[in-house]
């Protein structure tokens, strides 16, 4: 190869981007294919959870992330699990918010061209009772869609003047209808576990996710959940069951974090750590695009458990 065929390849690679060849690519392009460097044990088993993410299912999933606690990470967990699993399947996926009251999830999502919700949603479901009639494209007048994350959000009720409440028929109504369009419905649940609405999404999950930050109050809230799930008969719960903890700053306790995770690895199939992430801390819009590397790998270790679980 001469230094003009060299150079040439370089800024090919360039113009394709990292993502598209990878520092092993780019070594194997350049000598020919004469050295094909290894995958290392990291690299290995990211490409084994976009994988485990990737398989396909025998219909439509539902996972509820839960905690009656405010402020346990469970709408940018929802976000963030959108984000994963909509860039990684490709589409078919869905996050909605099943606040009994005024969520956080169409604020913390990214915008709409309109500012329908489920509620509104609920006012028109008669359009989508013909099945032979009612298309995906029809159900854009209520979710918005998030762009390059590759995944839509049912907002909730946004209206100050509406004093009504989502009942369990409700839930199962808007449910039915979101399974026949989407592969992955991921649920935001709100802060009441004695509403008609969170127990219909508790009930109908394939799979729980308790979500806490590493602070006592979110934690212990999230077992004291769990204690009153099994104590009302939900049975095999550990089973259908992950934990996501998130640092809510950058310095945590390390021993209450230890701790954490020690006795939700008794409670649940298995505990997943996420760094603390500025980009989450705002309160506004999520950018995904500025979602740290660690983040994301975290995240999609955390989606993949949940796929096998599903």
């Amino acid at each position: 190869m001469t230094a003009t065929d060299f150079l040439d390849r370089r800024d090919s690679d360039a113009r394709l981007g990292p993502a598209r060849w990878g520092w092993r690519g780019r070594v194997s392009r350049v000598s020919g294919g004469l050295i094909k460097p290894r995958m290392g044990a990291k690299e290995l088993a990211y490409h084994a959870d976009r994988r485990a993410i990737q398989k396909d299912f025998t219909g439509p999933r539902t996972i509820a992330f839960v905690n009656p606690k405010g402020g346990a990470a469970k709408t940018t967990g929802v976000l963030a699990a959108g984000y994963t699993f909509g860039t990684v399947r490709g589409g078919g996926v869905v996050a909605w918010d099943n606040n009994e009251t005024r969520g956080t999830l169409g604020i913390r999502g990214q915008r709409g061209g309109h500012r329908n919700t489920t509620r509104e949603l609920l006012e028109d479901l008669e359009r989508f009772k013909d099945v032979f009639q009612a298309r995906i494209g029809d159900l854009g007048a209520f979710v918005r869609s998030q762009g390059d994350a590759h995944f839509d959000v049912l907002a909730s009720d946004e209206r100050p003047d509406v004093t009504g409440i989502i009942h369990a028929a409700d839930f199962a109504e808007v449910h039915a209808l979101l399974q026949r369009f989407y592969r992955v419905i991921l649920i935001d649940t709100g802060n009441n576990m004695r509403a008609e609405n969170w127990l219909a999404a508790a009930e109908a999950a394939d799979l729980l996710v308790v979500t806490s930050t590493i602070r006592e109050d979110t934690g212990y809230s999230g077992l004291w959940m769990l204690d009153a799930l099994q104590d009302a008969g939900y049975a095999n719960l550990k089973h259908k069951t992950i934990t996501v903890l998130s640092d809510p700053s950058d310095k945590v306790d390390t021993r209450l974090a230890n701790d954490l995770v020690q006795v939700y690895e008794q409670r649940s199939r298995g505990v997943y750590r996420v760094p603390y992430d500025p980009a989450l801390v705002s309160g506004s819009v999520v950018p995904y695009d500025q979602l740290s590397a660690a983040t994301r790998r975290s995240w999609l270790a955390a989606c993949a458990a949940m796929t096998e679980g599903l």
